[in-house]
């Protein structure tokens, strides 16, 4: 019989939480405010980037290179915050998979690109006790697509990297955990993803259990 996941370790924006839309909806405030709209190539390039290189993408894309960086963050940071107070829903099959693989007494992990800040109050929706460790983006040296988030994450469960699976929706994020060694169940949500080697695409997490993770770690 094979063996549950070491662990599994868990993206946040677009695939535990339909929360893509809310950073859309502040990112757009934010450029209208500017006069300008975001481009949606642009937009999609934004998704599952560093807040830094988010910004930089933002002001490039609507022609306005010369914005205040960190002041476009904070105002994006704020605003994103208030919506997820308000606004935060899980995605198809999310809750009942994370429930199950703690029910199993699986370890976990939030291995996420945005601040610390907003983890927090997600997590309020998400359950803080369903989570062993959070990696927030503000807290690594480099973030997705970087391995460092998912090595991290590993390092303080205590677990082999190689023995994980990490479910993601977004390219810097497949690319982040790949790259860690771990093998990734992709769910695409805003961007199409493509399998791979340790990649295995989902349309959806509605049906996904503990033993199809275990498969995947086969």
């Amino acid at each position: 019989m094979r063996s549950a996941p070491e662990a599994v370790l868990f993206d946040m924006d677009g695939t535990l939480f339909d929360s893509e839309v809310l950073w859309d909806a502040a990112i757009n405030e934010l450029a209208a405010s500017f006069g300008a709209v975001v481009p949606v190539e642009i937009r999609l390039a934004m998704v599952g980037t560093s807040m830094h290189d988010s910004v930089q993408l933002l002001h490039d894309g609507i022609g306005q290179p010369w914005r205040d960086g960190p002041a476009s963050a904070e105002w994006i940071n704020e605003r994103v915050g208030q919506l997820f107070e308000t606004s935060l829903v899980w995605r198809p099959g999310a809750r009942e998979l994370l429930h199950a693989v703690r029910a199993a007494g699986v370890p976990t992990a939030l291995v996420t690109a945005t601040p610390r800040k907003l983890v927090e109050l997600a997590v309020e929706t998400a359950g803080r006790q369903n989570f062993d460790v959070l990696v927030c983006g503000d807290e690594v040296t480099h973030t997705k697509p970087h391995p460092e988030p998912y090595a991290t994450a590993a390092r303080l469960l205590g677990v082999d990297i190689t023995r994980c699976v990490a479910i993601e929706d977004s390219p810097t994020g497949v690319a982040s955990a790949v790259a860690a060694g771990a093998t990734v169940l992709a769910v695409p949500n805003h961007v199409p993803l493509e399998a791979g080697p340790r990649v295995t695409l989902r349309e959806s997490l509605a049906g996904v259990g503990l033993a199809d993770l275990t498969a995947l770690t086969g």
